[in-house]
């Protein structure tokens, strides 16, 4: 009998125990959200908690109140007075106080419970801190008020989270490039782009700003800001940048070096002859596969055997070593500054830090190319499962981990984005526009903090060979460490390629032609698509779709042999177009497109 009890017991509270939830979960939210333009948000330093939901419902609450109640009755109070009262005393008369009572009426207070309804914030879940977000792209579109105060529901690298303060947001901040150095160029018809300093400007409520809406002056007795925005790097001077927009400011110093020498050398080298026929040819971008956005998981691993320039199958492979996130931003993001797409152009390894350049499509082509550069942690790197980071088929403990192994830069200039390298603190882009025709104009290198991921140095260079008339424009370049690049420049009318180290001393930039190879390598003029220096090995490698040309660099040892072609390898991956080399150490690295996918080749083959 005493079991059955506990039963019935048992199941009462079960019951009792679903209907509550029942009830919980059929709560009427009365709060109203707001919806807004999709916008990126800037995380800032204060750390605010994310919650999985945030509802205005009623509740029924007892309350202690204290009533006033007006009783009449009668209470008796001694009150005292004096009345002569005669007695005596031995004969003497003598008067005492008599004490006398009276009826008074009072009001008696008394406590009530009552029970009321009233409105009351509840939030869900709390997921994570708003700082586990703070190298993360951030976007927002609708919010929530309690309080007067915005709690915005946000997307982070794509995925929907939850609600957060809107104070954890950098709220009317701007964050620029503090030292900008220019070259002195008395042919650069265009200038530097003031607005190429800006990492973010933010409105009131932690919104990024459209750069054309940010207001830039420029103190200086010697350089000026064109209406469009540009400064003159035609003579020497110093200036002092300043941003605003809103309460948000900020200031840079640039500075347009003095040497008007600086840059200038001579392409003298002989070059190294070949013996490739000259009807090899690859095909275009125009042929390649149309992007996808599926976010479908791919699991499975390609591998691509190569021939070699003896006719050897096999000569060389590549096989998956990791797909990238199909996206990093919300779906249908309508501007340059919130999408983060996988149209990666170009990639570099250093150590367990991977970093790629990512591009929308159809950028890549523009004057002022921008993007977004994005850092990766390979140490918590798994093959496949990274390619959802922007869905919901991950749980969130599993993507959270993913999360903190990611960084995305600010909207920032990256040129066509294939002259890219890093290093142990800092990652750096040669932002060349690769329809530039081999102007004369600077060449812009800047470089991120991968710790932030923002950029904190900009410098101008110049590579002449002898004067303006033949300038080298580098649309192709590997920074192999903090102070050197290697550029590769395509001299058509020579049919040869040239190697050029460019140096950096301060702010001062030297170049010399390091080894030539005379030989457009490619018959049909098919753009290099990637290019990369293996300290280890000593050699270049020049990327095409589905050719790889292996050339002695030399910059380790002899130079006598520097630009002769070793082998090249062919192979087919089916349309996929390469997007960028990179080395570490011994490993060489290819990406491909659509989707996004990074090779490594096996040691033994490219040796």
């Amino acid at each position: 009998m005493r079991r059955f009890a506990v039963a019935l017991v048992t199941t009462a509270a079960l019951l009792g125990g679903l209907t509550s939830q029942a009830q919980a979960s059929s709560e009427k939210d009365y709060s109203q959200t707001t919806k807004t333009d999709l916008t990126t948000k800037i995380i800032g330093n204060n750390t605010y908690s994310v919650y999985s939901s945030m509802k205005l419902v009623k509740v029924q609450k007892k309350v202690k109140t204290k009533q006033k109640v007006k009783e009449k009755y009668t209470v008796q109070t001694k009150v005292p007075y004096t009345k002569k009262v005669a007695y005596r005393v031995k004969g003497k008369k003598k008067y005492k106080t008599v004490t006398k009572y009276k009826t008074v009426k009072k009001t008696k207070y008394r406590w009530v419970t009552k029970t009321v309804a009233k409105k009351k914030w509840k939030f869900g879940k709390k997921l994570a801190a708003s700082t586990d977000f703070k190298y993360s792209h951030v976007q927002a579109k609708a919010y929530k008020l309690r309080n007067k105060t915005r709690y915005y529901y946000i997307y982070v690298d794509g995925r929907g989270v939850g609600y957060v303060n809107e104070k954890a947001f950098a709220r009317s901040s701007a964050k620029v490039v503090s030292s900008i150095s220019l070259v002195n160029n008395s042919a650069d018809s265009v200038g530097f782009n003031a607005q190429d300093a800006i990492n973010y400007v933010t409105d009131s409520h932690g919104s990024l700003v459209d750069n054309d809406s940010v207001a830039i002056s420029c103190k200086s007795t010697k350089l000026k800001i064109s209406d469009s925005g540009y400064v003159s790097s035609k003579k020497a001077g110093t200036a002092v940048l300043t941003y605003k927009y809103g309460k948000a400011k900020a200031t840079a110093k640039l500075t347009v070096r003095s040497d008007a020498k600086e840059g200038i050398n001579s392409a003298n080298l002989a070059g190294q002859d070949t013996d490739l026929a000259d009807n090899l040819e690859t095909w275009s971008a125009s042929d390649g596969r149309i992007a996808s956005s599926s976010l479908d998981l791919v699991k499975s691993s390609n591998k691509y055997w190569a021939t070699n320039s003896a006719g050897t199958e096999k000569a060389a492979n590549m096989e998956t070593f990791f797909y990238h996130p199909a996206n990093l931003s919300v779906a249908g993001s309508p501007n340059q500054e919130g999408r983060v797409s996988s149209a990666v152009q170009g990639i570099d390894i250093y150590g367990h830090d991977m970093v790629s350049t990512n591009l929308d499509s159809g950028y890549a082509n523009n004057l002022e190319a921008r993007g977004h550069m994005v850092y990766y942690n390979l140490k918590g790197l798994t093959k496949y499962n990274w390619q959802l980071i922007p869905s919901t088929k991950l749980s969130f403990a599993t993507w959270l981990s993913y999360i903190k192994n990611v960084k995305v830069s600010p909207y920032m200039k990256l040129g066509h984005g294939q002259a890219v390298g890093s290093t142990k603190k800092y990652a750096y882009v040669v932002a060349n526009w690769n329809r530039s025709n081999n102007w004369a104009n600077s060449q812009e290198l800047l470089r991120v903090n991968k710790s932030t991921m923002q950029v904190d140095k900009i410098w101008t260079f110049k590579v002449w060979n002898g004067s303006f008339k033949y300038p080298r424009i580098f649309l192709n370049a590997d920074v192999i460490d903090d102070k050197t690049i290697i550029g590769l420049f395509h001299n058509a009318s020579k049919k040869r390629y040239e190697f050029w180290k460019i140096s950096r001393s301060g702010d001062k930039f030297t170049a010399k032609e390091v080894a030539a190879t005379n030989s457009n390598l490619i018959s049909n003029s098919s753009e290099v698509q990637g290019f990369v220096w293996n300290s280890v090995l000593d050699n270049y490698y020049i990327g095409f779709n589905d050719y790889i040309f292996k050339i002695k660099a030399g910059l380790n040892d002899d130079a006598s042999d520097a630009g002769k072609l070793l082998n090249y390898y062919h192979f087919s991956t089916h349309h996929r177009e390469t997007e960028g080399l990179a080395s570490y150490k011994d490993k060489l690295y290819l990406n491909l497109n659509h989707p996004t996918e990074t090779l490594k080749f096996n040691y033994q083959y490219v040796n």
